[in-house]
């Protein structure tokens, strides 16, 4: 009997874009199971909490497309170094998302610094969609904060999700604008 392939994609998901979600989609052929796993990663102040990260993410899971074939899917949140996580879930394979150049710099050294501390998890880098290689959460958030349509970059209902948060925090343009001081 085969031994069942596990991958795990981690990530901060706040929100969780367009972007993400192909990359799951994707992934999902290449493993029996995928783990989605939400990184607390408190350094990147994120805008939802753990729990509505993991929500957001469930909830577009949900609504995948079910593919013949495709691993099964679990949502799992960790606060530890990915590679303990990894061995923690039996994972054999990381995958990230790469968007532009930029992003191989920063992943090159990832995977160089994880393979020391595990060589026998690989790392598997999926290009984004061309689609969806200039999205980033913190791009979307930016957007959103502002006032501007975020509809290309998320779902319907994580758009939704975002225009009540910032609606909640009176973090749209005019207001913003009425707060900032005038240029002398």
């Amino acid at each position: 009997m085969a031994k069942r392939r596990i991958g795990v994609y981690p990530g901060t998901f706040d929100p969780v874009t367009n972007g993400h979600m192909d990359i799951i989609g994707r992934a999902r052929r290449l493993v029996d199971h995928l783990i989605v796993g939400v990184a607390r990663n408190a350094g990147k102040s994120p805008l939802f909490n753990l729990e509505e990260r993991s929500r957001q993410l469930q909830g577009e899971i949900d609504h995948m497309t079910p593919l013949s074939g495709a691993g099964t899917v679990e949502i799992r949140v960790f606060s530890s170094l990915l590679m303990d996580f990894a061995v923690e879930t039996g994972a054999s394979v990381i995958i990230r998302g790469l968007r532009a150049i930029s992003d191989f710099e920063y992943e090159f050294q990832m995977t160089g610094m994880n393979a020391r501390l595990n060589s026998e998890v690989e790392t598997l880098f999926l290009m984004a969609s061309d689609r969806h290689q200039f999205i980033s959460s913190r791009f979307v958030k930016e957007i959103g904060r502002l006032g501007g349509e975020v509809a290309h970059f998320v779902s319907p209902r994580i758009a939704e999700v975002l225009r009540e948060r910032f609606a909640r925090e009176g973090a749209h343009n005019g207001d913003i604008a009425s707060k900032t001081p005038p240029f002398n």
